[in-house]
């Protein structure tokens, strides 16, 4: 898509300038990372969970407002007198059969995340500037994991990554 508009046979180099230069697309904006038109690096669309093994099957539709629903999971647990019957209503496995391995559950993980600062890459990469974020800019929010015990070590699992368990089994 080269809308270059110099109709002027080729007479290219008058101008003491050169209109030969090539241009991905007539409007600038900084280099991009690998998946935006370029055959190189991944596919720049994946619906599927990274780390999921070879010949997982793809991931059904995600519910709308997951993140919503996992935000009101973490006040509603946090404020839980009861955490056992919270977990319970709130239809969390405290047993899963995956891979024909049994996990039981040990923990649920909640962790406060506050973003405070930006790194930008500088042109060429390697190295970086860093910001403090102005107070409007700071991002927080909260990390929520379910620990299972397989029988040989933990399986931090996700809200959405039981959700998905739970429709398929």
């Amino acid at each position: 898509m080269r809308h270059h508009h110099h109709h002027h046979g080729h007479h290219h180099h008058d101008h003491g300038h050169s209109h030969d230069h090539d241009h991905p697309h007539d409007h600038d904006h900084p280099p991009h990372g690998p998946g935006h038109n370029h055959p190189h690096g991944r596919s720049p669309v994946q619906w599927q969970t990274p780390h999921q093994p070879e010949g997982a099957r793809p991931v059904a539709v995600v519910e709308p407002d997951l993140d919503k629903v996992e935000a009101a999971f973490v006040d509603g647990f946090i404020a839980a007198p009861d955490p056992t019957s919270f977990l319970r209503l709130a239809r969390i496995p405290f047993e899963i059969l995956r891979d024909g391995a049994s996990l039981k559950l040990l923990r649920v993980e909640i962790d406060a995340l506050t973003d405070v600062g930006s790194l930008t890459p500088h042109l060429g990469g390697g190295t970086f500037r860093y910001d403090p974020l102005p107070s409007n800019f700071i991002s927080r929010r909260r990390r929520l994991r379910f620990i299972y015990f397989d029988g040989a070590g933990l399986t931090p699992l996700t809200y959405a990554e039981l959700r998905e368990l739970e429709t398929r089994g």
